[in-house]
């Protein structure tokens, strides 16, 4: 009997499936969070009878044979990377993305990671660097003297000097796009690398054809639904409640066999 087998695959899928969705529900308050699904395939099948093999002396073709499945397993944890809702927060350094794209951020070995978390802070220095103090690539600097800071749409950063009157335009934010931006690899903290699967990273300046816009001001919310989550939390507990049911009719009828 492969029943106790075949239900054990079913209750770790869904095992794997609630924490999937616990994640996300974990998540709905962090700042442009890209909820994930669980995705499964069944496993190989028993071929107790091969399909389209001949049944008979006449030459006559078994049309549908038995195959007896053996399971389930997990084929892959995909993001789901549709943009999230933007909510106004008022303050200078905080930037949305509208559309795609990614900030580019420098890591302490000097690697590249990306983020939609548009988060900023000013340094000591005066850069525009992370909550974690990792600086924005390219990096720039806001002058010590400066007034005001307007960041535009298309991701010029002015400057207003006090005692000038025209802003100085003391840098330029880009955003870089990915063949397939859900290959990214999630390193925590809100950011990502690249992979092979993610394609290689594509730089230019927002509002080129391909490339989102930038809102200062806003954030990007987590596009987590709570309604849909939580529908397919009681989905996956179900599931998993009848796969459990599986193991113990098996285990009966197991017993039964055993006190023949």
């Amino acid at each position: 009997m492969t029943a106790l087998s075949t239900a054990a695959t079913g209750m770790l899928a869904q095992q794997l499936n609630v924490e999937v969705i616990s994640n996300n529900i974990a998540n709905m308050n962090t700042t442009a969070f890209k909820r994930q699904r669980a995705n499964f395939q069944d496993l190989l099948y028993q071929n107790m009878e091969q399909v389209g093999t001949t049944s008979s002396d006449s030459g006559t073709i078994d049309a549908a044979g038995v195959q007896i499945g053996t399971g389930v397993r997990t084929d892959a944890v995909y993001r789901i990377t549709e943009q999230g809702n933007l909510v106004s927060t008022d303050n200078t350094f905080d930037i949305a993305i509208q559309g795609q794209g990614y900030f580019g951020v420098t890591l302490p070995s000097g690697d590249t990671a990306y983020t939609r978390a548009g988060t900023f802070q000013i340094s000591a220095t005066g850069e525009i660097v992370t909550s974690e103090g990792y600086p924005i690539t390219p990096g720039l600097s806001v002058p010590a003297d400066a007034v005001d800071v307007t960041i535009n749409a298309t991701g010029e950063v002015l400057a207003k000097i006090d005692g000038q009157i025209d802003p100085q335009n003391v840098g330029q934010i880009d955003l870089t796009i990915f063949p397939n931006s859900a290959g990214l690899e999630a390193a925590g903290g809100n950011l990502f690398l690249e992979t092979p699967s993610s394609g290689t990273a594509n730089t230019g300046v927002p509002g080129q054809a391909g490339f989102g816009t930038l809102l200062q001001g806003f954030l990007e919310n987590a596009n987590v639904n709570a309604v849909s989550e939580i529908t397919d939390l009681i989905a996956a507990q179900r599931a998993y409640e009848m796969n459990s049911k599986v193991i113990s009719t098996a285990d009966e009828m197991l017993s039964v066999t055993s006190n023949l």
